[in-house]
């Protein structure tokens, strides 16, 4: 069953507050000998968050409660902002349509997924933020009318007089939102505890919509 997402964002101001990160499940056995065996569980990580660091006043709080309560707790997922990994780019660099490499044109291939490269490990990107992506073929700039870049799924449509040549190397820059759900079915507050300076914990994770 497809489960419900919702095309919103938590509030910037929460989300550039937050802590966490990419989470990877090994496992690890050690050997008689001194060695050890080491089995990747997952083949990508699973993103999860602290959004509770964020809130820095009883406006973010309530902020956080409305849109909680517009999520319906853990039903519905939304965007979020990763205060550090969320551009194709480095962090503080100019997105150029030249910073990933997506896919190699064949002459008839007309949709290309948007990917980020770490190293030799590839991930998908699936919520580009709406007017931030930029394409390129072979380097050169493709103009903005000749594509299509769908801010639901990370696909880039291209249209029929502008399908990439066969070897002709396509590349993407762009901004982009991860889907995560809310990890928990509550918020609990308590207010003195707050304004002493500690933070409720509002868990989150990431989905696959």
């Amino acid at each position: 069953m497809t489960q419900g997402f919702h095309e919103v964002s938590l509030p910037l101001r929460l989300a550039l507050g937050a802590s966490g990160g990419p989470a990877r499940r090994t496992d690890i056995v050690a050997l008689s000998n001194g060695g050890e065996t080491r089995n990747a569980r997952w083949a990508d990580s699973r993103r999860r968050y602290d959004v509770g660091t964020g809130i820095r006043s009883i406006e973010d709080l309530y902020a956080l409660t409305a849109f909680f309560e517009a999520r319906r707790g853990q039903l519905y997922g939304f965007r979020f902002r990763d205060p550090v990994d969320h551009a194709s780019a480095a962090p503080g660099a100019p997105i150029a349509a030249t910073d990933q490499e997506i896919g190699i044109g064949d002459g008839e291939t007309s949709v290309f997924q948007l990917i980020k490269h770490y190293g030799e490990t590839k991930r998908i990107i699936g919520k580009p933020v709406a007017g931030s992506v930029l394409v390129a073929v072979d380097g050169v700039a493709i103009d903005a009318a000749d594509v299509i870049a769908d801010e639901t799924s990370g696909e880039i449509i291209f249209e029929a007089g502008a399908i990439p040549a066969a070897g002709a190397i396509v590349s993407a820059g762009y901004a982009f939102d991860i889907p995560v759900r809310f990890d928990a079915d509550r918020i609990e507050v308590n207010l003195a505890a707050f304004r002493a300076g500690s933070a409720p914990t509002v868990p989150l994770v990431e989905i696959r919509p």
